[in-house]
């Protein structure tokens, strides 16, 4: 079996990002974005999917909303290119993830058709420094990106930062289920023969 990695530099007039990941690692992880929560958000995604990563993010002109979507965008882009494919994996996974008060459910099939439906059910206008809808968008741009049809809901919860860490932990461990190699799988996943 080819290894699954891939490696990517996204570099623009905002930003540069480079990650590199290793879909079937053991959780090791080295984050530096310069956004204290957001390292904490990539740390737990790539910790609960074991997946080996390391990203480096700069912001080239100050803005945390660019930083945010470049991140969300290379990453996704580099877990795309790693599975290559997608043959032989189980392709759908479902992950149903507490954080004390707070409940959210992620559901995926990693089909190679973006769609997404994200309710993150988040209050306040900034949760840890980062916006709110820099966060939600965090989470599409990643979807997107990962070329996979998802769909994340934050069941109940009354802190905002807990209602987060449950769904990046979700949307980890179902994307977990669904990249692992199914020993019963030949090919690709599907009817059609292609994804």
């Amino acid at each position: 079996m080819k290894s699954r990695i891939g490696q990517i530099i996204r570099k623009t007039k905002e930003t540069e990002v480079s990650v590199s990941v290793n879909v079937d690692g053991s959780g090791k992880i080295s984050t530096k974005t310069g956004l204290p929560f957001l390292d904490h958000l990539v740390t737990s995604f790539a910790k609960h999917a074991m997946f080996d990563l390391k990203l480096n993010a700069a912001s080239k002109d100050g803005i945390d909303h660019h930083l945010v979507e470049d991140t969300a965008i290379a990453l996704g882009s580099v877990i795309d290119e790693s599975l290559g494919n997608r043959s032989g994996i189980t392709r759908f996974g479902y992950a149903s993830v507490p954080m004390d008060e707070s409940l959210a459910d992620a559901s995926l099939d990693l089909v190679k058709r973006q769609y997404h439906i994200i309710n993150l059910s988040l209050s306040r206008d900034k949760i840890e420094g980062i916006s709110k809808e820099d966060l939600e968008h965090f989470f599409r741009s990643l979807a997107q990106s990962l070329n996979m049809c998802v769909h994340v809901s934050v069941k109940y919860g009354e802190n905002d930062h807990h209602k987060i860490e449950a769904a990046i932990k979700a949307l980890a461990v179902a994307l977990r289920t669904a990249a692992t190699l199914d020993k019963k799988q030949k090919g690709t996943p599907s009817t059609k023969g292609v994804m």
